[in-house]
């Protein structure tokens, strides 16, 4: 096995591949040692090979239009390494957001670190994705890594399906309702180049409700790094979910989130993701409706400053009649920073009586800063309503006078504006606890930016 794996290393791209080790042989760390199932020790093999093989985006690639692909390429890539007792519990202490929540798991560079589990329902099962793996392998199997990657990351997901995952499986069963959100907490730092693998895994049963908030996190101020993660929601009939990504890395650092949604009979998801840090962002959802009366929030709310890059790619898939979706995307862009959104809704043969939207919005603070929109509809059924469109502009400059008359200085005028721009996204999120949160997150963004 090791000769195989020496020589599937001489074959990694250049480009992407260049100093990664076979994450596939890697040893389990100090907080994460536990007895894989050997189904996914092959799946992990499996995943290597893949990455190994499949070829590097490139300019010619549709599902990578418009983005600076310079950004995309890594070089000399490591696994995070575990931080000592002491650091990584002040790291515990600073990992606060929501004020109110059912349960709290911390990861430090990939390893597990802390976990508060009182607040849950009996019967939810809420694990690293490890002890998950151990304990309850047939379950996981059953919803993990379901969905191929189709909007241009098969590659990144690859490198993430081989190595070793942090990361929460949570199962509610059926008519459990989980009051308050579960948080976990990823940071990444401490040195450079390191890379954390965080994988999210939802399942519920008939009628539960659950919210989950992954917070995204750098150790530091200086260290870079890569955080390659993804998430899987797998939905029972009747069920409500809500799951919500606040992204706040250092500007050296770079996150790829790909997402996998599939909403059953009579379900309803919101899908949010809010990235207020690093330099590069890369953001495929795809979310499936799969069952009459279900219905799909996917929601995203981005401030881009510096050179900052938010590239997001979605798909909005109807497969059976009676069914919605909305799509509602709002970026504030400052300085040279850009953004892409490419996003279909594809409405499937016989998914008659859809009702889907799609709107993205870009306001442009600077005359140096770069909005790409690329909306699009694939209609193969009848008696449907689907529209999209996307907006890029400066602020009204009657807004700029109206606070100028009032003796609001013009940056801090370009701050308020700002953010009413963005809360409209804040307003769809279910619950006064996540949108305070993310509303205190958004001002502290703002905050800092503006000094």
């Amino acid at each position: 096995m090791a000769e195989a794996i020496a020589e599937l290393e001489k074959i990694v791209s250049e480009e992407l591949g260049k100093g990664v080790q076979s994450w596939a042989e890697a040893p389990l760390r100090s907080g994460n040692e536990v007895e894989l199932p050997e189904w996914y020790q092959e799946f992990r093999d499996q995943n290597w090979k893949s990455f190994c093989d499949l070829p590097n985006h490139g300019r010619t690639d549709e599902a990578w239009r418009f983005s600076n692909l310079k950004l995309s390429k890594f070089s000399g890539l490591h696994l995070a390494s575990a931080l000592d007792d002491d650091q990584a519990q002040a790291l515990v202490e600073r990992s606060t957001g929501a004020g109110k929540n059912s349960a709290r798991i911390v990861f430090v560079n990939n390893v597990l670190v802390a976990q508060e589990l009182d607040g849950l329902p009996d019967g939810v099962v809420c694990l690293s994705m490890n002890e998950a793996l151990a304990k309850h392998g047939d379950k996981v199997r059953e919803s993990f890594m379901k969905e191929e990657a189709q909007l241009g990351g098969k590659k990144f997901a690859a490198l993430h399906g081989s190595g070793e995952l942090s990361g929460v499986f949570i199962y509610v069963p059926d008519g459990v309702k989980v009051e308050q959100p579960v948080e976990v907490f990823h940071w990444l730092g401490g040195e450079n180049n390191n890379v954390i693998l965080p994988h999210t895994l939802i399942v519920t049963g008939a009628d539960a409700e659950v919210s989950l908030v992954d917070h995204y996190r750098s150790i530091d101020d200086k260290s870079t790094g890569l955080s390659l993660g993804m998430s899987d929601i797998v939905t029972g009939e009747n069920s409500r979910v809500n799951y919500l990504g606040v992204q706040r890395l250092n500007t050296g650092s770079k996150q790829v989130q790909i997402g996998s949604t599939k909403v059953g009979k009579g379900v309803t998801v919101k899908t949010a993701l809010v990235n207020l840090g690093a330099a590069w962002v890369r953001n495929e959802n795809i979310s499936r409706m799969t069952g009459a009366g279900s219905r799909s929030d996917m929601l995203s709310l981005n401030l881009a400053t510096g050179a900052d890059e938010v590239d997001q790619r979605t798909k909005q898939l109807h497969e059976v009649e009676n069914t919605e979706s909305d799509l509602f995307y709002k970026n504030a862009l400052y300085d040279k920073s850009r953004t892409i959104f490419d996003g279909l809704i594809l409405v499937k043969s016989g998914a008659h009586h859809t009702d889907a939207f799609q709107t993205c919005r870009n306001l442009l603070n600077s005359e140096e800063a770069e909005a790409n929109s690329m909306p699009g509809l694939e209609i193969d059924a009848d008696q449907v309503r689907c529209s999209h469109g996307s907006t890029a502009g400066p602020i009204d400059t009657e807004q700029l006078f109206y606070c100028a008359a009032r003796g609001i200085p013009k940056e801090a005028a370009r701050k308020l504006i700002s953010f009413g721009f963005l809360h409209d996204v804040i307003e769809r999120l279910d619950g006064d606890v996540l949108k305070g949160l993310v509303n205190s997150e958004l001002e502290a963004a703002f905050s800092k930016m503006v000094g």
